[in-house]
């Protein structure tokens, strides 16, 4: 499979994260001694399910890595329209391409574990968009004092994931109702309110599951949807404030190899003391000790 990984954001001198990022690129800002966006390179990187990936947002001048085939295009503006450029790139580079790997480049927890399960899980059924969800237990013990945002279902809080999957061939169509989804991604009462009523009544009183949710809005695309509840917290882990970069931070640095103050080479080990190899000087010998000694060679 084929990963997109948007990484055109530039937080706006407002914006919580403007002092980090100094004006540049979101995806830029230094976590644990990398730029954010090279962590999750490095998880798909080290996917077996991953063949290549276009970086959306950023240029080959921003000095990044992967071991994956990599393209960069110019950031086309909406979300939508850099999920749209993404998409036709893949098919450009790859007109078999089935289904598409989505992931935004703030979420520098993931692995390639990670992708790869989801991949996996993704390729079990034959739906049009997948998408994740974290339960609020498991982001808490994960990240504790994450402050995400939650949704109450009828037998879980979730908040949702950063990494899906959706069919390439979906991409385009319908855009309208795939912008209105995408402005109000933060907002899951706004969200409930593109269904209808209906379903904001049935979210407040806590009647619709995860897939009930997922379902509805494929429903007005047209589309089959499931919900993937994900055991990994570090899916819906994104960085959009202050403390969640102190978090991620902290935790990756735990993750990064220690390095010695040699720019990274290994530390050496002191030579052991050749206390042994060396004979300790003798004793000049004392009048008694001459006189028995020449007395034995005579």
């Amino acid at each position: 499979m084929d990963a997109v990984l948007l990484a055109g954001g530039i937080p706006r001198p407002e914006e919580p994260l403007y002092s980090y990022s100094h004006g540049e690129a979101k995806a830029l800002i230094d976590v644990a001694g990398k730029p954010m966006i090279q962590w999750v390179l490095d998880a798909l990187s080290s996917a077996k399910s991953i063949e290549r990936v276009v970086v959306i947002g950023l240029s080959s001048k921003s000095e990044l890595s992967c071991r994956k085939p990599v393209t960069y295009l110019s950031n086309q503006g909406k979300m939508l329209d850099n999920l749209k450029a993404g998409t036709a790139k893949v098919l450009e580079l790859n007109p078999k391409a089935k289904y598409i790997l989505f992931a935004s480049s703030d979420i520098p927890g993931i692995t390639g574990e990670m992708v790869d399960w989801l991949v996996k899980t993704c390729s079990e059924t034959d739906d049009d968009l997948y998408y994740n969800v974290v339960r609020r237990e498991e982001m808490e013990a994960r990240f504790p004092g994450s402050k995400r945002t939650y949704t109450r279902l009828k037998d879980m809080e979730v908040c949702g994931g950063d990494m899906n999957v959706a069919r390439a061939a979906i991409v385009s169509e319908n855009s309208d109702f795939w912008n209105k989804i995408i402005d109000s991604r933060k907002n899951p009462a706004a969200q409930a309110a593109l269904l209808g009523p209906g379903v904001i009544l049935k979210l407040l009183a806590r009647q619709l599951t995860a897939d009930d949710v997922i379902r509805r809005v494929a429903d007005k695309l047209g589309l089959k949807g499931r919900a993937i509840v994900c055991p990994y917290a570090e899916i819906g882990m994104d960085v959009d404030k202050p403390h969640q970069l102190e978090i991620m931070r902290a935790d990756l640095a735990q993750r990064s190899p220690r390095r010695t103050p040699e720019s990274g080479s290994r530390t050496r080990r002191p030579k052991a003391k050749a206390t042994a190899a060396k004979k300790s000087p003798a004793k000049p010998k004392t009048r008694a000790a001459k006189k028995t000694t020449s007395r034995a060679r005579s």
